[in-house]
């Protein structure tokens, strides 16, 4: 697989974090001139900030179906046999509900542990409207997700979860038709490579999207969202670290001595992820990241895709964390059996809800009105939602970078 190689390639994690830096104080500087403006006048002059994240963010979006999708049909392919796709598919599905657990009950028990809501004191509400639409699970709903109806419009939506059960089939056809199939193989390969191309065009707008979204935020909210909620915001951050290091442990057992030279090759990506709120802006220099690290390029294109699908450790973990803290606020005492039900119910939705816009609060909202907890509590959130989801979208990052590795290891296709 080509790396990415964007010019002065050793800076632009210098470049980001002068970005982020720059964009905090211009952000500064236009919440004190903003400040009083009616609404229309801040949104106005913000546009343009946001409006450079937004175009960065549309670009990248607009690689990842077909980057997903040509390098998960090369993967599965020369995997050589349905059997093959099969065990490494159960080995990665396992790995994920595991780590699923792991992030959804380290959050439960932060929360129960600290108790942010707990001073909070809030009367429960008749009603609010906070924008964010729930969802009720049902198994027809979670089943009809999975599977597409049209490919074409799973990658238009950027649907990843169908487009990766279409290229899993795609894929083993394509192995199984021999020769004629080896010609659709060179030709993906191909097409995977010029996408790696234009992804490296793309990065080097990273640091411009970088400052317009930090420029963006802090314009908005001031610099007062980083200490109006700095408890909660710091308790959350130390389960983000903890999760890390639970990360890295199991890093560790499979690969020993490597664990730390893997965030070496892939600093950058969550960096990116981090300063951008969005894992996705990190997929294409992820990929090439971890095959640097030495996991052989089937492993990365069969694993990766399906672990921002299934593996979101770090939104799972704010999940448990989030909605657990909104019943604290309003001083609804949930028992251990509810929080285990609580924490079941968030393994499961979690997992087809990949690719909707502001997924984590979504699938709040629906958590909370399974177990009749106000749905205005996500008001609280929504302030400091942009700041929580930049360091959650990081762990997901290094979540499914530890998944990429560990697969690539127990299948013998780790370069040393």
């Amino acid at each position: 697989m080509a790396e990415i190689t964007p010019p002065q390639k050793n800076r632009i994690t210098l470049y980001i974090l002068l970005a982020m830096v720059a964009g905090i104080l211009v952000g500064f500087l236009l919440n004190k001139y903003l400040e009083g403006s009616p609404a229309e006048k801040v949104t106005k002059v913000l546009q343009p900030f946001s409006l450079l994240a937004d175009v960065f963010l549309r670009l990248v979006k607009m690689i990842i179906a077909p980057l997903v999708f040509s390098t998960l049909v090369v993967g599965v392919a020369r995997q050589g046999s349905a059997g093959s796709v099969g065990r490494i598919g159960g080995k990665t599905l396992l790995w994920f509900i595991f780590f699923a657990f792991v992030s959804l009950a380290l959050g439960m028990m932060l929360v129960n542990f600290f108790a942010p809501g707990s001073a909070m004191h809030l009367p429960l509400p008749e009603a609010a409207d906070t924008g964010i639409q729930h969802t009720a699970l049902t198994l027809k709903d979670f089943v009809t997700h999975i599977f597409p109806s049209s490919v074409i419009d799973s990658m238009a939506r950027n649907e990843i979860l169908q487009v990766v059960v279409f290229s899993i089939f795609f894929g083993i056809a394509t192995a199984a038709v021999g020769e004629k199939g080896a010609i659709i193989i060179t030709m993906l390969d191909s097409v995977a490579h010029i996408v790696l191309k234009m992804t490296s065009y793309i990065m080097n707008f990273a640091p411009v999207a970088v400052f317009g979204a930090m420029a963006a935020v802090i314009g908005r909210q001031g610099l007062g969202i980083l200490s109006t909620y700095s408890i909660f915001i710091g308790e959350f951050y130390l389960g983000l670290f903890l999760l890390f290091l639970i990360l890295m442990s199991a890093l560790w057992l499979v690969v020993r001595g490597r664990a730390g030279n893997l965030l070496t090759h892939i600093k950058d990506p969550i960096l990116l992820a981090f300063s951008t709120s969005s894992s996705e802006a990190a997929f294409p220099r992820l990929m090439t990241g971890l095959e640097r690290f030495g996991c052989d390029e089937r492993i990365v294109s069969f694993v990766l895709p399906l672990g921002y699908s299934f593996n979101l450790d770090g939104s799972m973990m704010y999940m448990s964390f989030a909605s657990i803290f909104i019943a604290q606020s309003y001083g609804i005492n949930l028992d251990i059996g509810t929080q285990i039900s609580m924490l079941l119910v968030l393994m499961i939705t979690s997992k087809g809800i990949a690719g909707v816009p502001r997924a984590s609060l979504v699938v709040i909202a629906g958590t909370l009105a399974t177990f009749n907890i106000p749905e205005a509590g996500l008001a609280l959130l929504l302030g400091i939602d942009p700041l929580l989801d930049m360091g959650r979208s990081a762990t997901n990052v290094v979540g499914n970078s530890v998944a990429t590795v560990a697969m690539s290891k127990w299948e013998g296709a780790l370069k040393s």
